[in-house]
């Protein structure tokens, strides 16, 4: 019956989804609204002509953005461009895309040689797919030394081909994370397993404040989530963490999730008392019922939901009844290794040299200067380097306590794993395997086979 009232009340509530690998928009909260400030110059043709051999740029650009932040949010962004068109004379048409549909829109408009000179996204859909597709602009030429040792080393490294090709800019990251319900593990004992001021576990804590909960409360305090793919980078991280497992190689040209360490992960997920394999929930409901005081942990989870974790109710960093909500890394012996999230811009080849012109001094300008501190506010993230053109971003988020907060989990970023080639296919192979694990009998017999046919399935598309 609990799983039922979470499932509705799933529907109703405005989860944050898109940051959880999720199938729908991120919706923007009061929360996550920030005040960008806009540049009163009076505008000019351009920032500077072009240099000699190179295209004059395009006075009219298109940008296409997925709902990373109030990058989705038509307000904001809008202040953001008029300063830039301001300054540049380089006017910008934005569409604004969701998780649902943004792909098809996006492959539709690639088909029809329709495709907007910048989109706004991720590596995985920049660098492994369209990019590696031959649908956009290397700008690797955008990158100098300065850059390169500004830029954080795993945004940078995602936003490059092994061949040397950049087809994504970076200008903002997160580390994904879990939740806990401070207040139920006080209650339960179970904060003496807790470095709260780290925000860090060992893994027999994490077993150790499991086996408290159980003893406190006698039911499901935690859900595997795999329904679909939607917040599958958590069930990966806590698989992936708890041993020392990893996903793939290290140069992500195969995947590597049948390693014996991430089987004996599963077993000992399997084998613990109130946390159960759930085919009925994504990672949108686990929030859900964790927001709705369900489950006691959640392993979906990052700065916009601490942000944010409900539409209408108790505020940041608290459940729907008022109890307290601490993000934690995963459990981990050592470091953890926390999966990221990171965006930024990348130009589509559209044959039309002034407008690729154009569209980089939009990346310069929004990625490498004095306004990139506006740009990362406005995405509510933090900045994918540590200076811009001699302004520092170190200390974007001093004056918010939660945000401030949170960059302690940064230096965890691992490593950036979804550019792997079949990546679509893997996600569906990941959580189908998931769903058959927690049908099995749990024995590791059992479960290694489950785990290397899924792991093969994910390996040949790979290959393919």
């Amino acid at each position: 019956m609990k799983k039922y009232l979470a499932i509705l009340l799933a529907l109703v509530l405005v989860i944050g989804l898109a940051a959880c690998g999720g199938t729908t928009a991120t919706t923007t909260t009061d929360q996550q609204t920030t005040t960008t400030t806009t540049n009163n110059e009076p505008a000019t043709t351009n920032t500077e002509p072009a240099a000699e051999g190179e295209p004059a740029a395009a006075t009219e650009i298109t940008l296409w953005t997925y709902p990373i932040g109030n990058w989705g949010n038509e307000e904001a962004v809008k202040a953001l461009t008029d300063a830039f068109t301001a300054e540049t004379g380089i006017k910008v048409t934005v569409e604004y895309l969701t998780y649902a549909d943004g792909d098809d829109k996006v492959n539709t408009a690639i088909t029809a040689k329709a495709a907007p000179d910048l989109i706004m996204e991720g590596p995985e859909r920049l660098v492994a797919n369209w990019g590696a597709n031959g649908y956009m602009v290397d700008i690797s030429d955008l990158f100098d030394d300065t850059d390169k040792a500004e830029l954080n080393a795993a945004a940078l490294a995602a936003c490059f081909t092994d061949a040397g090709a950049a087809y994504e800019y970076p200008l903002v990251m997160t580390a994904h994370c879990m939740a806990i319900n401070w207040t139920a593990f006080v209650e339960a004992g179970a904060d003496q397993y807790v470095d709260r001021d780290s925000h860090t576990w060992t893994t027999q804590q994490y077993l150790d404040a499991c086996a408290a909960l159980y003893a406190y409360y006698g039911d499901t305090f935690s859900g595997i989530y795999c329904s679909g793919q939607g917040g599958d980078q958590g069930t990966r991280a806590l698989v992936n963490n708890l041993y020392g497992g990893t996903f793939t190689t290290a140069d992500h040209s195969a995947y590597t999730w049948d390693d014996p360490l991430n089987v004996k992960a599963l077993k000992t997920i399997y084998d613990l008392q109130g946390v159960e394999y759930d085919p009925s929930i994504n990672g949108g409901e686990e929030i859900a019922n964790f927001y709705n005081g369900i489950f006691k942990m959640a392993y979906c989870w990052n700065i916009a939901q601490q942000l944010n974790p409900n539409s209408a109710g108790t505020g940041a960093g608290l459940t729907a009844t008022g109890d307290e909500i601490v993000f934690m890394a995963f459990p981990a012996d050592g470091d953890p290794a926390l999966q990221g999230g990171i965006w930024g811009f990348g130009i589509f080849d559209n044959g039309d040299a002034a407008r690729i012109e154009a569209a980089k001094q939009f990346i310069k300008y929004f990625c490498d200067s004095e306004h990139t501190a506006d740009a990362v506010r406005t995405a509510n993230y933090f900045a994918a380097r540590s200076a811009a053109e001699g302004t520092d971003l170190s200390a974007i988020w001093a004056d918010n306590e939660i945000m401030n907060e949170y960059t302690k989990l940064m230096p965890y970023l691992g490593d950036y794993y979804q550019v792997t080639k079949g990546w679509a296919q893997a996600r569906t192979a990941w959580w189908n395997m998931l769903q058959q694990v927690g049908a099995s009998d749990g024995s590791e017999e059992a479960i290694a086979a489950a785990v290397a046919s899924f792991a093969a399935e994910a390996n040949a598309a790979a290959q393919g």
